[in-house]
Order: C-alpha cells, then structure tokens, then sequence
C-alpha cells in the first residue's frame, strides 16, 4: 500500500485493571484501537509518521491522565474532544490460564459521543490517509452518530483514503444479533481492508471456514481481507487469491489480551510501509507473538525496535 499522511485509529481508551498477582490489580489504559494505535507507534518511526487517536474524553482527572499517558508514548492527542459532563470507562481483565475474560463499567463513557458533532469529527480526521475502526467503535455508538461516522468516513474513501476494520465482535455490546450483524456488515461495506477474526464472524454468519470467511466480505467489495485464527495461520486473501500465513512459534503464553488487536498493528503498519499483504501477516504474528508473552493489552514500546518498519 505505501501512503503518506496521518494514521488516525478511532475508538474507545478504557482504564484497565489486570491482575498483577495476589489478588491485586494493576491499573493502566487500553482498549482495542488503542491497542492497535500503540502497535502502530512502536512499530512506524515517530519522526514520519504520525499516529492519531480519535475518541472524546472527559474533562476530571482521570481523563486527564488518559491523555497525557498517550501523549508521552507518541500518540497524538489532537483529535480528542473534551466533554464536561462524561468520562472514561473501565474494564476489568479476569484470567484462566492465558485466556481472559472481561467486566465493563462504560455507560457514561465520552468515547459514545466520539461521532455526537459531525463537524467535529471531519475536522479530527482531516489530513489523514489511513482510519482505523473496529465493530466496537460501531457498537458504543447510537445508530445517528453511527451514521455520521459512516458518512465521514465515505468522504475519506471517496478522497483516496484507506478504511480498515476490525469488526471484533462483542454480543454484550449489542441490543441483538441482528442489529449487530447488519452493523458489522454495513462496516465491511465501508472498508477496503478487513481484519476479522474466524471463530467470531462464524459464530455470528455461520462462515464453515476462514476461507468462506474471506469470501463472503470480498462480496462486501473488500480488496483486501485478513483472516485471524488465533494460533493457527492468518488468512490472506487478495482480490481474490488466498495464500495462508502461519503464526511465529512462541515458548509460552501468559496473557492473550491485545492479541489480535496488536495483530492488526503489525499489518497495517507494514502495509503503510509498503510491504506486501504476506509481509504484513507475517509482521502481524511477531507482533502478537511477543504481546501474549506479556501481562496486559500493551506490552512496553521497545520490545519491538526489531521490529520496525519505514
């Protein structure tokens, strides 16, 4: 792909909580295009590349906090609204083994009125060439702000700008398997690159195999689509021709919290960079192999110096 410009990643940043051993708990700031934008950081020099977070906050201290965490790791904070009367959310990570599950506290999050002011969206996204976007940054919204986003986003499209969606799909998050269905697909429509991960879009389209998967979003008018599957290979799949990318060996696994988000880091910051799809799946399994070596959603920056790329 190759593009100069902005990146903006669009979404929610939560307080995290994860566990730090004896009962006790870690607090930290997440959230799965957070994530992604932190990968996307680590992975793109800071001097070229530029990597915006698109949400609102609120104005007490812990939103404050928020944004000066993400500032000092070189996340532009520019494109964040401020809104007196809401504040940011929390979850919780609860562990079994490796695997996580999670508690939310997000009802009066500012992040649902990330899309509430059309102009101000538009001006958020200004100057950028690549938006990121996930099925939960669909699910916060109300169907009117969710419109306004879909209607932003067509502009950048329409001006040359690559869409790319993860519909990482959350059931709680909806009022019904329906609306949530419709939604994810209306967010493929939008994109020209897909992330989607097997186990989620078969339970919820019924997909027999990463392969149908892929095929069913290419049918959406989707060029390029990567197909996630936890540990076994990623699902490349370019205008029509499928290649499988297996995952990089790891010894073990502590905490898969931010896999597949730190997946979607490593692709897209290839891509940026002008690798090739192969080349970008490839750099996405590093990336994911080295964070589910780790405790949290966003392993420390300079582990991936390696890693990096134009």
């Amino acid at each position: 792909m190759g593009i100069k410009g902005d990146i903006a990643s669009i979404g929610e940043c939560m307080v995290e909580l994860a566990p730090a051993g004896g009962g006790l708990f870690q607090q930290g700031f997440a959230g799965d295009t957070l994530n992604t934008a932190w990968y996307l950081r680590a992975l793109l020099p800071r001097e070229t590349r530029k990597v915006r977070y698109v949400s609102a906050v609120g104005t007490d201290a812990i939103s404050g906090a928020m944004l000066a965490f993400l500032a000092d790791h070189g996340i532009d904070t520019g494109s964040i609204a401020r809104l007196p009367d809401r504040t940011v959310g929390l979850y919780l990570i609860t562990l079994d083994g490796a695997e996580r599950s999670f508690s939310y506290w997000r009802s009066v999050s500012a992040a649902r009125q990330l899309a509430a002011d059309q102009a101000r969206l538009t001006a958020a996204l200004d100057g950028v060439a690549v938006a990121y976007l996930s099925g939960i940054t669909l699910a916060i919204l109300d169907p009117e702000s969710r419109g306004r986003l879909f209607e932003v986003l067509s502009d950048l499209r329409r001006r040359g700008g690559a869409i790319v969606f993860d519909p990482n799909i959350r059931p709680r998050l909806w009022d019904s398997a329906a609306t949530m269905a419709e939604v994810i697909t209306e967010g493929y429509r939008a994109s020209t690159i897909a992330l989607p991960t097997f186990p989620d879009d078969a339970a919820l389209y019924g997909d027999a195999s990463p392969h149908e998967t892929a095929r069913r979003i290419a049918d959406l008018g989707v060029r390029e689509i990567a197909v996630k599957d936890g540990g076994n290979p990623a699902l490349v799949w370019v205008d029509g021709t499928p290649a499988m990318v297996p995952p990089s060996p790891v010894a073990r696994a502590v905490d898969t919290t931010g896999a597949g988000d730190s997946f979607n880091g490593g692709y897209l910051a290839a891509r940026v960079a002008g690798r090739s799809p192969l080349e970008a799946a490839r750099l996405g399994h590093a990336v994911a192999g080295r964070v589910i070596c780790e405790r949290g959603a966003l392993a420390p920056m300079p582990l991936f110096a390696d890693l990096m790329v134009g």
